[in-house]
């Protein structure tokens, strides 16, 4: 497992990445909203992923723990990336 700081970095630069292609995305796309939408769900996705590195929950061995942080956060970057090319 990597330290915590190295893992809160590696998020926000995916996270960065993603808003990234979001705009872009959004500035040739025909729907402003739903690109609004998005980018604000990849706020929210940051935060709530950094929150849960920074306050893991008690009775969970660790290693599991950052197991599975890192398996949903990947589900949910490719949720986002879907989202992304379909605007």
């Amino acid at each position: 497992m990597a330290n915590k700081r190295s893992l809160k970095r590696s998020i926000t630069l995916i996270c960065e990445e993603l808003f990234a292609e979001c705009v872009a995305a959004s500035l040739y796309g025909h729907n402003p909203d739903t690109a609004e939408a998005l980018i604000f769900s990849i706020i929210k996705m940051q935060d709530h992923f950094i929150r849960r590195i920074s306050h893991p929950e008690p009775g969970i061995p660790s290693k599991v723990y950052y197991k599975d942080l890192r398996e949903k956060f990947a589900a949910q970057v490719g949720e986002i990336i879907d989202q992304i090319s379909t605007l």
